[in-house]
């Protein structure tokens, strides 16, 4: 996986590291609806930007 700080996708535990939220408040969001996904290979990935919209936090 990418781990650069502006990687365009993130998995659940990178993103919830990013927004300071614990990684269950991610799926949470995912099984919701409210945080979108996008399939990469076998990986599914959070989109930077959207996670950052739906948590507020400013890139």
């Amino acid at each position: 996986m990418n781990k650069s700080p502006r990687s365009l996708a993130l998995t659940m535990k990178d993103a919830a590291q990013l927004v300071g939220v614990d990684y269950r408040t991610i799926k949470l969001g995912i099984d919701s609806g409210t945080i979108p996904t996008v399939q990469l290979g076998p990986r599914r990935m959070i989109p930077r930007a959207v996670l950052l919209r739906v948590f507020g936090v400013e890139p």
